[in-house]
Order: C-alpha cells, then sequence, then structure tokens
C-alpha cells in the first residue's frame, strides 16, 4: 500500500474508531492505536496523522511526538479532531515536512463501536496550506464537506454543535419520557422519535431557518401550546422549563414566517411567560 494512502489515527474512542472505519471503507489503509498503548516506538509510517485524544492531551501528545521524532522523517500532515482548538496545541511538530491543522467532524459520535452517516457532514479544516488541502481531500473522500471559515470563533462554533447535538439528545431523553407516561415503551419511544429527529435535520439541511419549522408556534396557536404545558405538568414536570425554552426560541421564527396572526404569536408569548413565572415561583427565584 502506498505511502499517500496510510492513516495513523492515535486515539480509539468514539472519533477514532468511527473515523478510522470511514476511511478503511474509503480505501485508506489504518492503523488504529488506541491511547492507553502509548505512541509507537518507532515512526509512523503514514502521510496523514489524526490526533483522536482529548483537548488537554494534544499539547502534551505533540510534544511526545517531535521528542522522539516520530514524525517529520517524510513529508506528513498531522491533524486533531477538536472542536474548540486552531492548529496551536499541534504548532511544535511543524518542519519542513510536517505541516498541521485542526480537522473537526460536525458529526456526533456517540459510540466506539458504530460510526454515524458522515455523508455531506461538515468538517472545518483550519491550519497550515499543505494540511489544509490534505484533510480537504481526505475529507471528500469520506464523504463530508470540508469548509474553512476565516477568523472562527471557535468556541462558539463548538458551544453551537454542543447545544444541537447534545440539547437533540437531551431534548429526546425528555420526550422519551412523555411517550413512556403516556403508555409506549422506552424502546419503541426511542424508535418513534429517532425518525422525528432524522426528518427535522434534512429539513434544516434543505430549506434552512425559518422554514424548517412546523408545529403549533408557527400556526400561533396559543391554545395547543397551553394544552402541551397543561399535559406536561401533569404527567412530565422536569419536561416543563425544556419545553418553555424551546417555544421561546421558536417564537421569532413563526413571526418571521409569519403565517398567523400576530395576535397568535403574542398569546403563545403570554402563555409562556406565564408558565415561566409559574415555575421561578415554585422554585423560589425572584
Amino acid at each position: 500500500m502506498a505511502t499517500q494512502s496510510r492513516v495513523f489515527i492515535f486515539g480509539a474512542g468514539k472519533v477514532g474508531a468511527g473515523l478510522g472505519r470511514a476511511l478503511e471503507r474509503a480505501g485508506y489503509a489504518v492503523t488504529l492505536r488506541a491511547k492507553r498503548l502509548g505512541l509507537p516506538k518507532r515512526p509512523i509510517d503514514a502521510s496523514f496523522v489524526i490526533l483522536a485524544v482529548r483537548d488537554r492531551d494534544l499539547g502534551p501528545v505533540a510534544e511526545e511526538m517531535r521528542a522522539r521524532g516520530l514524525v517529520g522523517h517524510r513529508k506528513v500532515t498531522v491533524v486533531h479532531c477538536a472542536g474548540a482548538l486552531g492548529p496551536e496545541p499541534l504548532a511544535v511538530l511543524r518542519s519542513a515536512k510536517v505541516s498541521v491543522a485542526q480537522m473537526h467532524p460536525m458529526i456526533s459520535f456517540a459510540s466506539p463501536k458504530l460510526t454515524p452517516s458522515l455523508v455531506r457532514g461538515q468538517l472545518h479544516v483550519d491550519g497550515d496550506p499543505a494540511a489544509e488541502r490534505a484533510a480537504t481531500s481526505l475529507g471528500k473522500r469520506i464523504g463530508m464537506t470540508p469548509r474553512t471559515i476565516r477568523g472562527l470563533d471557535r468556541v462558539a462554533y463548538h458551544a453551537a454543535a454542543g447545544l444541537v447535538a447534545n440539547g437533540a439528545a437531551a431534548l429526546a431523553a425528555g420526550g422519551v419520557d412523555l411517550l413512556e407516561r403516556a403508555g409506549v415503551d422506552r424502546r419503541t419511544a426511542a424508535a418513534m422519535l429517532g425518525p422525528l429527529l432524522r426528518s427535522v435535520a434534512d429539513n434544516v439541511e434543505a430549506m434552512g431557518l425559518p422554514e424548517a419549522l412546523t408545529g403549533p408556534v408557527r400556526r400561533g396557536d396559543a391554545t395547543g401550546v397551553g394544552r402541551h404545558l397543561e399535559t406536561l405538568r401533569k404527567l412530565a414536570p422536569h419536561v416543563v422549563p425544556l419545553y418553555v425554552a424551546a417555544s421561546q426560541l421558536q417564537l421569532p421564527l413563526a413571526r418571521a414566517l409569519g403565517e398567523a396572526a400576530a395576535e397568535g404569536f403574542d398569546g403563545i408569548e403570554l402563555v409562556l411567560k406565564g408558565e415561566h413565572g409559574a415555575s421561578a415561583a415554585i422554585r423560589g427565584v425572584p
């Protein structure tokens, strides 16, 4: 196998294992090494190295790689997968033969045994020009959409990814709880909500916002929102704050769409404010 088709991944957790399987399917020869085994003793024989370790470990791993001469004996690209960090943690590795970059897949990797679909997934690439080119090429080979956004606030970018990915999982957990109390077993509830989440994702990607919004807030249905809240208070009161917060974020989208009279949206706002005030009073918040 030609060296340019070899990829070394250090870190065999959710992201490392998932990327490794995707790269193998794309025709790369992949060496996946768990962090608990430590770095290899000999120079790494690959043209592309992925450090799939925790943010705090990137600097120390890069320092050890440089000190032990594991890269630099041939041309190689070294990237990390951290969303909130640029290429700086890998700067010590830069040389005439080593280029470095951030290569963050905006994809939810939830298990080391399951590879999510990477098709059309966003891949943020930022670093040395040679590393950007190599990471972009690799990303396209596995079906992703590489892009480089200059001047990106990486912490805000990572927070947005976390809000959507982790927030969606939390909302789904609330939905599962509510369905269970409505008479649906948990496994079936999850099976029901998974396709719903996928349809939302498809709508967001295809239509953008506010067009992807659906439901009673879009329709200006204050009565419907009130009924939802009444049922939630009885069956799953812990979900009420999530419902209120999500509905408040929906209101500007619904107003922008303008498919209902302003009075309907005003009514929803009053219902939500009343619920927020009631919840605060129960918690003893002034």
